[in-house]
């Protein structure tokens, strides 16, 4: 384990905005060391192996993607601040990806990275909002997402200014929701545009290897740069005076002390690491008090497959959004789990090249679950209800996937699966109440109660795997770099 005891800068976690600063901060010869609880960098971006099969955490896809030449993208953004070349991320496209509602999906949604294809669609399904949604579009893409001083403002008012037709309302914000939101009901506007650049604007793209290989870059990146981290030594409190951090106690009880430190926990998970300090930090533009907990939580299924989906017919879809309801109801849900909507990420499907397949099939299936009624079980109940609810999730994922070659083809074809729920959620990550999205309320300058803290990733409202780094970046930018 490294000794030193004094850096410039200290980071709380081993995720993707954690690592983005800290590359960007030793780039500029700053020492800093990342601090993680756990074995494993990624967070919730992470990896597992399991039976000699590594299962990817968090990553569908990579959002943000554009191709070749494309400039002032958060995508070529990103590569050049941690200079990183486009070829080492290997991003191959989505085929295509579709929104789908009704009992069986019977009102679709195509889209693909490219834009035209959205157009195209919503004129064809929804030809009496035509105008309104090229305005829509072009408030979004006028819009300045990264202002860190932008007042909130509902998404569902500024959208409804341009769309009559609530379905449709609810299909742009079923994908928009699932990728990012940590409100129930509605978005900020600020947060909307964010992730309708990221999915439809630009796109979707997946390293064959999966967030292996993206991890993978971003560790090589930082210990060239000259980055410390301390794995399995998390940060159990910091210490404060006048406003200021003065130390960090690790969990085995040892202290180490930095100038600034960036904290990639999230707002209500840094809070609690913070002793007696003062309501408002000497400087602060915003209120800095504690973010509320997000109340939104999430269950996966994974079911591995001994031949490609496309053998059973489900070989054209990258990801699927579904909604079987009048509503799209995007909420806590009041039983363990919500089958009604949620998401389906087969990776077999992007465009990985000729003579290059995944060498099992997989499907995913995301839905939203009560953090509250998970944990509440016993452990018997709990390992009985994760049967139950994997059985229901896949089941209704099936309406909105291509009819089988026969009613059993799917169960013949699995040969192991997994699941998560928001128990293993703060099991793995530390976040409150398993909220993948962090809290309803972004700190957009990532400050905190003390002056020298400061928040990068979900809970400083920057969304996706490609928007975490930025957050990290940004923060070390502005609040290290741009004042020394």
């Amino acid at each position: 384990m490294n000794s030193s005891s004094h850096y410039d800068v200290a980071i709380i976690g081993a995720g993707m905005s954690g690592l983005a600063a800290g590359i960007r901060l030793a780039h500029f010869g700053r020492k800093v060391c990342i601090f993680e609880r756990h074995n494993a960098v990624g967070g919730l971006n992470g990896f597992y192996s399991q039976r000699g099969r590594k299962f990817d955490v968090g990553l569908h896809a990579m959002t943000n993607f554009v191709r070749p030449g494309v400039k002032g993208t958060p995508l070529t953004k990103l590569l050049r601040q941690l200079r990183i070349e486009r070829d080492e991320f290997a991003l191959c496209e989505q085929k295509q990806s579709r929104i789908a509602f009704g009992p069986r999906g019977e009102t679709s949604l195509r889209f693909t990275n490219d834009f035209a294809v959205l157009e195209q669609e919503v004129a064809e399904r929804f030809p009496a909002q035509q105008d309104g949604f090229r305005a829509l579009v072009g408030a979004v893409r006028t819009f300045d997402d990264v202002a860190l001083d932008a007042q909130p403002v509902s998404a569902r008012e500024i959208v409804r200014r341009h769309l009559t037709d609530p379905l449709l309302e609810d299909m742009l914000f079923c994908p928009l929701m699932y990728y990012g939101s940590a409100t129930e009901h509605d978005m900020e506007f600020g947060q909307f545009v964010i992730m309708f650049k990221a999915l439809f604007l630009e796109g979707f793209a997946r390293p064959f290897e999966g967030v292996r290989l993206v991890l993978r870059v971003l560790l090589d990146k930082y210990r060239a740069a000259g980055g410390e981290r301390r794995m399995k030594c998390g940060v159990q409190r910091i210490v404060s005076h006048a406003g200021r951090a003065t130390a960090l106690v690790l969990d085995d009880g040892s202290t180490i002390t930095a100038d600034h430190v960036i904290s990639s926990i999230g707002a209500p998970e840094t809070a609690a690491l913070i002793a007696a300090t003062p309501a408002v930090a000497p400087g602060a533009s915003e209120p800095a008090g504690t973010a509320p907990p997000g109340r939104l939580s999430f269950v996966e299924t994974i079911a591995v497959l001994d031949r490609q989906p496309a053998a059973l017919g489900w070989g054209d879809d990258t990801i699927v959004f579904f909604n079987d309801s009048a509503r799209f109801e995007y909420a806590r849900p009041d039983g363990l789990v919500d089958p009604r909507s949620g998401v389906i990420c087969i990776p077999n499907n992007f465009a990985f090249g000729a003579g290059r397949q995944l060498p099992e099939g997989l499907v995913r299936v995301t839905c939203l679950a009560d953090y509250d009624r998970w944990i509440a079980l016993p452990e018997a109940e709990y390992q009985a209800q994760k049967r139950h609810w994997f059985a229901a999730v896949q089941q209704s994922a099936q309406r909105f996937l291509p009819p089988l070659p026969s009613a059993n083809a799917y169960d013949a074809a699995r040969v192991t699966t997994d699941m998560f729920t928001p128990r293993t959620i703060t099991k793995y990550t530390g976040h409150v109440a398993g909220a993948i999205y962090g809290s309803p309320v972004k700190q957009r300058q990532g400050r905190t109660p003390l002056a020298n803290v400061y928040l990068c990733g979900t809970d400083q409202g920057f969304l996706g795997i490609v928007g975490a780094m930025l957050s990290g970046i940004s923060m070390a930018n502005y609040h290290i770099l741009q004042k020394s």
